[in-house]
């Protein structure tokens, strides 16, 4: 089974609860029709890094590729928000001949299973950007990491190993 988006009104990150306990999820939204997948803060961000280098190389070998500069989508996720699968792989691929990315997210499986539900969406370049940006400020948006371990601070306490557990 799959989910398959030839074009989407909304693709966006976002989270539910409080830093340190937030669930990451994506929505891929065209019209009425909604899916939600959910997954890890680790691939928000290595999803938002790789468009990030993908986009800086399309843009130095075609001169021709225009961003569109869309609107700011700071809105929160759709509810509801009911995952219809954790994300487990994803894949990219640019299509030179309609000027689109084809993102390909697919269920956690065990290693000698295959997935079977998987979201495909494509993307203009444009969409790629502001799924980017708001990727990169939804996941620098966590808890502050401490100034001497780089861990984050949990609000409750923090036991730093560089201050041999002494709180901080």
């Amino acid at each position: 089974m799959s989910f398959v988006f030839d074009s989407v009104d909304r693709f966006v990150a976002g989270t539910v609860g409080e830093p340190g306990e937030r669930a990451f999820f994506i929505q891929a939204q065209s019209g009425a029709r909604l899916v939600t997948v959910a997954l890890e803060k680790a691939q928000v961000a290595a999803l938002a890094e790789r468009l990030a280098i993908v986009i800086n190389d399309l843009r130095r070998s075609d001169f021709s590729l225009r961003i569109l500069d869309l609107p700011r989508d700071d809105a929160p996720l759709q509810n509801p928000i009911d995952s219809e699968f954790g994300v487990g792989g994803i894949s990219m691929a640019w299509d030179e001949s309609v000027s689109k990315m084809s993102l390909e997210l697919f269920e956690i499986t065990a290693a000698d299973e295959e997935a079977n539900i998987s979201l495909k969406v494509s993307l203009d370049i444009s969409q790629c950007d502001a799924f980017v940006k708001r990727s990169k400020a939804l996941v620098s948006a966590g808890r502050l990491p401490c100034p001497f371990c780089g861990i984050p601070i949990d609000p409750r306490a923090h036991l730093c190993p560089r201050a041999n557990g002494y709180r901080r």
